[in-house]
């Protein structure tokens, strides 16, 4: 059994579509997989959220949320602001514990690495498992920044960077963003290893299942 938690650089990089993706490619390759969402924000009670998104694209129905708060915010203060729970860290490391049948256990953060999902921050929970950051970042300007921000806390902390994917690549990419492509593995030390086009998450399942093994490398993805 493997854990990968997936953060990224900012908020809307498109964290979801890359767990589905990832989701999408390891089913395909014939391995068991499951999903925990720790905190999902800006949703009411009963309201499909990012994990209805990632079975409706990659299948993949086993699937774990901790906890929910109805407005968009980070989830320590949403939890504040609802007067709900805050959680901690024992409690979500033991839910993902009862997921450790699965070949393949991947833990989507909320916006970055350093947002509070609760008492803790996706850094704390990827040190606690002793478990790798996939990090999605941005295309355009601005990622060079929030990358080499975003492994920098990773490295300083211990915690391996399982690589960088671009979340969203645009259909007409502009100069930055090629520019970007290549300069993200030279600024981070970090290999970039899959790159989602932009729109993915609009696609049919059998689209998408059938596309996603395709958008990583095929002895990264048989590490993991």
């Amino acid at each position: 059994m493997s854990i990968l938690l997936i953060s990224g650089t900012s908020t809307d990089v498109g964290k979801t579509v890359v767990t589905a993706a990832l989701a999408a490619a390891a089913s395909a390759a014939g391995r068991s997989v499951a999903v925990c969402k720790p905190a999902q924000t800006g949703m009411a009670p009963g309201e499909p959220g990012d994990l209805a998104d990632v079975t409706r694209l990659s299948g993949v129905t086993r699937t774990l949320e901790l906890a929910r708060y109805p407005e968009p915010l980070a989830p320590d203060t949403a939890a504040r602001r609802a007067c709900l729970p805050l959680l901690n860290l024992g409690e979500t490391v033991a839910a993902v514990d009862r997921l450790r049948d699965a070949d393949l256990v991947l833990v989507e953060g909320a916006g970055g690495l350093l947002v509070r999902m609760g008492e803790f921050t996706l850094l704390d929970l990827a040190a606690k498992l002793g478990a790798p950051v996939l990090v999605v970042a941005a295309a355009g300007l601005g990622t060079l920044n929030h990358s080499e921000l975003t492994t920098s806390a990773l490295a300083a902390a211990g915690v391996p960077c399982a690589g960088l994917v671009i979340g969203s690549w645009p259909t007409d990419p502009d100069l930055a963003a090629h520019c970007n492509r290549d300069d993200l593995p030279r600024v981070t030390g970090t290999p970039l290893v899959g790159a989602i086009p932009a729109g993915a998450g609009a696609w049919d399942r059998d689209r998408f299942t059938a596309t996603a093994p395709e958008w990583f490398p095929a002895d990264w993805l048989a590490d993991l």
